[in-house]
């Protein structure tokens, strides 16, 4: 490829003769957002379908179980769940016929078959740890630093990090 080929000109003209999609972006437009895209919309809106049915198909599990198994699948008439271990998959497939039933009625498909498959399970990410408040007595203490401070800056960080007291 000559570098004369690579010029911009070059290129919109030949993707307009190929009958490309995509038209060249002009000067002034916004690239549309990657969700916006058809194959991505629909990728999400798969995964937010499988993760809503994972919740409710585990949510009449053993609270340990639960934590041990996560929906991977829902496809051609067959479900796959993940387990984290064979005992854990072994005590899984006891609740196959309670999970089929649940499946058939949540989805409304003609879900017929059940399989359990030993991986790691995805990490589930943990709620943010709650902030404990300031006491008054933190606050106040904040404020006698920040009075004998000779910084400006530090004097107002500190001075702010007082008012966030109860």
């Amino acid at each position: 490829m000559q570098p004369s080929d690579r010029s911009p000109a070059r290129n919109q003209a030949t993707s307009a003769k190929a009958g490309s999609a995509a038209p060249p972006l002009k000067s002034g437009h916004a690239a549309r957002a990657i969700g916006e895209s058809a194959p991505v919309a629909a990728l999400l809106a798969r995964a937010r379908a499988l993760d809503a049915l994972d919740h409710q198909l585990r949510q009449p599990l053993p609270d340990a179980l639960r934590r041990q198994c996560r929906l991977a699948t829902v496809q051609s008439g067959r479900i796959v769940f993940l387990a984290s271990s064979p005992t854990w998959a072994a005590k899984l497939r006891l609740h196959q016929n309670a999970i089929l039933t649940q499946a058939r009625t949540t989805s409304g498909l003609p879900i017929e078959k059940f399989a359990v498959k030993v991986a790691a399970l995805p990490p589930v990410p943990r709620e943010p740890a709650k902030r404990k408040p300031l006491s008054k007595a933190s606050a106040e203490h904040l404020r006698q630093v920040a009075r004998s401070l000779s910084d400006p800056e530090l004097r107002a960080a500190y001075l702010k990090l007082a008012s966030l007291a109860e």
